[in-house]
């Protein structure tokens, strides 16, 4: 069963207003000493901001909705998850390099999915303020100005200004690099964010025609997703195929006259073998 209207309304009233104030946060202490850490491998950061954020996330969700779930990538939220349940699932700082050593070009990333349907996304530009929100059938904003869908205008593969990470153009473990040396000779540009909820949302404003990456997280890509699709974009897995709700998986979005030829062309041709799922 999809989500009450008035229900979302009211929840999308709660997102708005704390992802402003997480914002907030954020831009109050921007100049603050950093504690950085880092997970995975020294390129993974996390810093203090980035679980304070979570936290004060966490805190509301408990608070307000005790019921619903949480899945954030600091892990202040839930270990086991149902798809018929109602889950948030927010990255605090999508972008936490660019944070670190720009101190702009980094997003909160925030969504709610109701029984394995996206209900509500938001991407906060913390220090452009820029808000870009979407609803299920509602079609998506930025700043409240309503986005045009992507199919009122066609566009051409070297028409295209697509983005992705420089390292896909140098030998990885992912895809062939000679495939994505030739697209960047395709297209009429090259661009890399170092935020994949900046890249998507570029996306669904058609500020990019094309998004591309080898691995994303789910709270990576949750509110991106629900944004692109409301302006008739298409998110697949870089095979082509439908990405899980709670999946870790690569990711192209794109305007709709350039999924197939990304695909087909470049994408499973040039997926090493063990990456084609």
């Amino acid at each position: 069963m999809l989500m009450d209207t008035i229900e979302r309304e009211i929840l999308s009233n709660h997102l708005k207003s704390w992802i402003l104030q997480a914002g907030k946060l954020i831009r109050d202490k921007i100049n603050d000493p950093r504690i950085i850490s880092f997970k995975s491998n020294p390129n993974d950061l996390v810093t203090e901001m980035d679980k304070e954020v979570e936290r004060y996330f966490a805190k509301k969700i408990n608070e307000f909705y005790p019921d619903h779930l949480l899945l954030g990538e600091e892990g202040y939220g839930h270990e086991e998850f149902n798809k018929k349940d109602t889950i948030w699932i927010i990255d605090p700082i999508d972008g936490t390099m660019n944070f670190v050593h720009q101190k702009q070009n980094f997003a909160i990333s925030l969504a709610v999915y109701h029984q394995g349907v996206g209900e509500i996304g938001y991407i906060y530009d913390v220090m452009n303020n820029t808000l870009y929100g979407a609803l299920r059938g509602n079609g998506a904003f930025k700043n409240d100005v309503k986005l045009l869908p992507l199919t009122n205008e066609s566009i051409t593969l070297n028409q295209s200004v697509i983005a992705f990470s420089h390292r896909l153009l140098m030998k990885n473990r992912f895809i062939n690099e000679k495939y994505m040396q030739q697209l960047t000779e395709d297209v009429r540009g090259i661009r890399s964010y170092g935020s994949a909820a900046i890249g998507l949302a570029r996306v669904a404003e058609g500020a990019l025609d094309a998004y591309i990456t080898m691995r994303l997280e789910p709270w990576d890509i949750a509110a991106g997703r629900i944004i692109v699709e409301e302006v008739g974009g298409i998110i697949t897995n870089a095979s082509g195929k439908e990405i899980g709700l709670l999946e870790r998986s690569s990711v192209i979005a794109t305007h709709p006259d350039l999924h197939s030829i990304l695909v087909k062309k470049y994408l499973q041709k040039g997926l090493k073998r063990n990456r084609r799922k």
